[in-house]
């Protein structure tokens, strides 16, 4: 069993997204701190990218700060190892494929052999400072071997999502699928959602027919009561853009804040999860 799946194992999972380096990587490694410390299972952290089309408007803003500030990929991979020295809950890195290709400074990088060169050394360095897994939202289901057995050699989970429109492939995706299996709870980019319409429940079933992989739902989450509700359908919860925005409204004093949001959230998914939810 890979570290990513065993944050799955001991009941519902609370899984929490960072972008690392908003508004520094200072903060980025307290406001990881106080996630890990409240009750985060699993913790995704954001490489920054000048065109993240999976993300909403929370995030985009997000990663514009952490660039204008200079955070590179190689500052986000001292940030991990140092935050390795005590922080032990699994640790995935979302970002999108230019950015993993693009590795090492080749001003070619998207020419075949560099951006291949590109994706070894950045694997390398995530093994190296202990990283357990990738999620790239932009590489469809059909191009994940261009990624997976790279990342299988190294220790890591390539992290597959299924969205609503995945329809007949989330049998195919989720007898394929490692570590856990990201649901896309809805059409469209990240963000708060007031209500989440689509059937989670039917697409569960199918991944649970299939693959006995833990699935966590994410897209949309911002109260407990929504954290709490996705995980008693699935394995867990992810939030990303309700966490960004309290370090958006906080600032450099943000960890304290986001603990708090943490424990909540975890709190409300347990509640659910032993059916006594007040």
């Amino acid at each position: 069993m890979s570290n990513i799946a065993r944050a799955f194992d001991h009941g519902k999972a609370f899984v929490a997204f960072i972008t690392c380096g908003d508004p520094d990587l200072e903060t980025t490694a307290k406001v990881v701190r106080a996630a890990a410390e409240n009750g985060a299972d699993l913790i995704e952290l954001g490489i920054p990218f000048s065109d993240p089309t999976a993300e909403g408007p929370v995030i985009q803003s997000a990663n514009v700060r952490a660039l204008q500030n200079g955070v590179t990929t190689d500052k986000i991979f001292e940030l991990v190892k140092e935050l390795r020295r005590d922080v032990k809950v699994p640790m995935v890195f979302m970002t999108y494929a230019n950015v993993v290709y693009a590795y090492g400074g080749s001003p070619d990088a998207m020419h075949k052999t560099n951006a291949t060169d590109g994706l070894e050394r950045f694997l390398d360095r995530c093994a190296e400072v202990g990283i357990d897994g990738l999620i790239l939202p932009d590489v469809p289901f059909e191009e994940k071997e261009e990624f997976a057995p790279a990342c299988r050699a190294r220790g890591l989970d390539f992290v597959s999502l299924i969205a609503p429109t995945s329809e007949s492939r989330i049998a195919m995706i989720a007898r394929e699928a490692e570590g856990f299996l990201y649901i896309v709870s809805s059409l469209g980019v990240t963000g708060v959602r007031s209500e989440i319409t689509t059937d989670i429940g039917a697409m569960v079933k199918l991944v649970r027919e299939n693959s006995d992989i833990p699935c966590a739902v994410g897209f949309g989450i911002s109260t407990p009561e929504q954290a709490g509700r996705m995980a008693a359908l699935s394995d867990g919860a992810i939030v990303g853009s309700a966490i960004v925005r309290l370090v958006e409204q906080h600032g450099r004093d943000a960890a304290g804040a986001v603990g708090e949001y943490v424990r909540a959230m975890k709190d409300g998914i347990t509640k659910e999860a032993i059916g006594i939810r007040q």
